[in-house]
């Protein structure tokens, strides 16, 4: 597998371009919910709606979580886009006996406090209307390797246009206070995620 780095130039220039290009693309960015920092490895749990989502958490890193930002991609995809390396990414190959070790390098990298590792657990691109985010098991094996304690976050982003020619975001993020079981979890995420939904339908319809 490709392991991350974090290159004294690509690394600063992808927190620097991710602000920027959201500030010449998106009306506003709107932070939703409350996070307290536990001064504990992190795994963010988001879901994965588009092409944009690692610049908006990378951005939202850069502003709030203040960790070292891990996050996994496709070997072939980090392959072809090898500066991604250079910037916190690193490889997973799907239906391979390697991806064994990208979950316990996962694993490893939450055992620094330092850390952030964010983590798509639905796996690949899915509808921003869909009601529910069904998880992958990659994820189940990560909270089993994981003995220290960590801090998982949730995180649920949309996008709306409303009467602008650019789109808001609006990022709801939630600390998780549960056990790291991987039904637990999933179960929660959803609860939170179904609650973002019911928000945006009494506040902005």
């Amino acid at each position: 597998m490709l392991e991350a780095k974090h290159h004294f130039f690509f690394y600063p220039f992808f927190q620097h371009y991710s602000s920027w290009k959201i500030g010449r693309n998106f009306h506003e960015v709107k932070v939703i919910g409350a996070f307290e920092d536990q001064q504990l490895p992190i795994l963010l749990l988001a879901n994965h709606v588009s092409w944009w989502d690692g610049f908006w958490i990378m951005n939202l890193d850069v502003k709030l979580l203040k960790r070292k930002f891990h996050f996994m991609m496709l070997e072939e995809q980090l392959r072809k886009h090898w500066y991604f390396r250079l910037s916190g990414g690193y490889s997973v190959r799907k239906n391979s006996k390697s991806v064994i070790e990208s979950l316990q390098y996962t694993a490893d990298l939450l055992q620094d406090s330092q850390h952030m590792v964010l983590m798509f657990p639905q796996g690949k691109i899915t509808s921003l209307y869909q009601y529910s985010v069904d998880f992958e098991k990659g994820l189940e094996r990560v909270l089993q390797k994981c003995k220290n304690p960590i801090q998982i976050v949730f995180l649920v982003n949309l996008t709306e246009y409303f009467v602008n020619p650019k789109p808001t975001l609006f990022m709801h993020i939630q600390s998780y206070e549960g056990e790291n079981d991987f039904t637990a979890v999933q179960t929660a995420y959803n609860a939170f995620y179904h609650s973002v939904l019911m928000y945006h339908q009494q506040i902005y319809y």
